[in-house]
């Protein structure tokens, strides 16, 4: 999808596999200004220390980066961003309660790691990091959908299809052949029965898969093509999701598999992704408890972030600090009523 307490910089470090005499700290600036070196009051911010994990990827490095800014300027609260991987941060969450928060948990990733955390009532969600569920599915271009308004689900494809594609078949980009995704759309192209409508292309690699999308685009070819969200993908161009219908667990697991000799329709298996919480922070912080309850950010917004990094000369950092500065309407809501000074 980085002033710091010496000694739970130590203990953190450790836990995340981070050389402290490596390790960086980062006074987190407000766009404009400096961080205030007055202490954070214990009734807001807990008496422990404020880390927040920064996963690998994009999404969950910005998700850690904003909140750290927003607690500081919102609450007050000293904050301490790490670098870590989510199957150690869970270990680490559900046995020390460090790092206190983890914005972007795929807890069915880390399912056994997870509900070993539960169990020892050392962390658990505080809210949804994302409005939406669903996060992979398949998506038409814009010009597509204002062409077939009717289009508006996976089934109406079978409908739609034969006047979009003239005497062959459309174009439906999927992902690499050896990725699991690409098992499952060529078993729900047959549930759908859209086997002579759609031209399957299997790309090497994820730069290949956004080049087709890309050409495609620039081509206003008409096609369809499955994706996965947050992603800057869907923001730099504009689609339309495809409704995928409902979610059928036995119909999921056959598509799932080589060999399915009856495919039914199903869509993707939905994914629970959440702001993650060490136990302390609900007992010692509820403000901040209360905070990540509310704060769940639309995959739009995400989408939009995304394509902003990958713009020529952006960092993390700076894309989270414009954030924080034009897009107070959102954050706001998170915040609630803030605390008193």
């Amino acid at each position: 999808m980085k002033q710091w307490w010496t000694s739970a910089l130590l203990a953190a470090t450790v836990v995340l596999g981070t050389d402290p005499a490596l390790a960086q700290v980062t006074t987190l600036e407000t766009p404009g200004g400096t961080a205030s070196a007055q202490a954070p009051a214990p009734s807001t911010c807990g008496s422990q220390p404020m880390t927040i994990a920064r996963m690998s990827w994009p999404s969950a490095a910005l998700l850690a980066e904003i909140h750290a800014r927003v607690l500081r300027d919102a609450f007050g609260c000293q904050t301490q961003v790490l670098p870590g991987d989510m199957a150690n941060v869970g270990s680490s969450m559900g046995s020390t309660g460090q790092p206190a928060i983890a914005p972007e948990m795929w807890v069915t990733r880390i399912a056994e790691v997870w509900n070993t955390g539960l169990e020892a009532q050392k962390l658990r969600a505080a809210g949804d990091t994302y409005g939406e569920e669903a996060f992979e599915g398949w998506f038409i271009p814009d010009y597509v959908a204002a062409s077939r308004p009717e289009l508006e689900s996976a089934a109406g494809l079978a409908e739609a299809l034969p006047a979009l594609g003239g005497d062959g078949p459309v174009k439906f980009i999927s992902c690499p052949a050896d990725w699991a995704c690409a098992l499952i759309n060529r078993n729900l192209i047959r549930a759908l029965g859209l086997e002579d409508l759609l031209e399957v292309v299997e790309p090497a690699n994820r730069f290949e898969m956004d080049t087709l999308i890309a050409s495609a685009v620039s081509a206003k070819e008409p096609f369809v093509f499955y994706y996965w969200q947050p992603n800057a993908v869907l923001a730099q161009f504009d689609f339309a999701g495809l409704d995928m219908g409902a979610y059928d667990e036995a119909a999921a697991q056959c598509l799932a598999r080589l060999q399915c000799p009856e495919p039914k329709p199903s869509a993707f298996v939905p994914d629970v992704v959440v702001g993650a919480l060490a136990e302390w922070v609900f007992t010692e912080a509820p403000q901040i408890a209360a905070y990540f309850s509310r704060a769940s950010m639309p995959v739009s917004e995400m989408n939009t972030l995304l394509a902003q990094i990958n713009e020529p000369g952006a960092t993390v950092e700076a894309v989270a600090d414009r954030f924080v500065a034009e897009r107070g309407e959102l954050w706001r809501d998170w915040v609630g009523t803030p605390p008193a000074p």
